[in-house]
């Protein structure tokens, strides 16, 4: 069903933006010297989640380069960890992730130096993920009491994503906004016989579709092509 949701959301992206793609171009094109930024952003919200719950971290960075023809190329990173610590079962896992994408604004900026905007994007992203041997406790049936440990373990995540969001530049360079996503894990059999818990950038390993929001504080650096 989240492949069939998946493709359904993948090929309707262009019909969003389709349309703004003439007026966005001749916008794009018509300054002699046409402005590059290039902006950094953290998600506090993360931050702030990091706060309140107790048996997991997560760190989240963004940077975007405007490219052309209103064309954002972006790069997403972060790392994090979390703890099982059940009466039968404890372990712990870290892991550090990439995104790769793009985002597309869905509204004609009036001005060139108008950089807020409504958007929607994807993402690639590929996660690498640690987790450490695990201790477990069963019951075999009988009363008896059975305890064991399964090997510490390395996997590679990987997943797609589809994002929207807004940017506002609350004062010259400085910006806020959010995004929300919706995940597809592509590979989630290779995890073997224990998932992780918590893949950073991702959410639960046992599951194959997850949702998320950021919230983004970011600073951007602009410069003008020569002529």
């Amino acid at each position: 069903m989240s492949k069939f949701i998946f493709k359904i959301l993948l090929f309707s992206l262009p019909f969003f933006v389709s349309a703004q793609e003439t007026k966005q171009d001749t916008l794009a094109h018509s300054q002699a010297n046409p402005t590059h930024q290039l902006r950094f952003s953290i998600d506090a919200n993360k931050i702030l989640l990091n706060t309140i719950i107790d048996n997991r971290t997560s760190y989240e960075a963004s940077v975007d380069y405007y490219w052309h023809k209103e064309i954002y190329l972006l790069s997403d990173f972060g790392w994090g960890n979390s703890s099982i610590d059940y009466s039968d079962l404890k372990y712990k896992t870290n892991n550090t992730f990439l995104r790769l994408g793009m985002d597309k604004p869905l509204f004609v900026r009036k001005q060139a130096q108008d950089w807020g905007m409504g958007f929607v994007g994807f993402r690639y992203a590929l996660g690498f993920v640690h987790r450490d041997a695990a201790q477990y406790t069963t019951n075999d049936g009988l009363g008896g009491i059975i305890s064991g440990t399964i090997p510490a373990a390395d996997f590679t995540a990987h997943w797609m994503e589809l994002t929207g969001g807004m940017r506002i530049e609350l004062v010259k360079n400085v910006f806020a906004g959010w995004n929300v996503r919706v995940k597809f894990l592509l590979n989630p059999t290779s995890f073997g016989e224990l998932k992780p818990a918590y893949i950073t950038g991702f959410g639960s390993g046992d599951k194959n579709t997850a949702f998320d929001y950021n919230v983004y504080i970011g600073y951007a650096l602009r410069w003008s092509s020569k002529k």
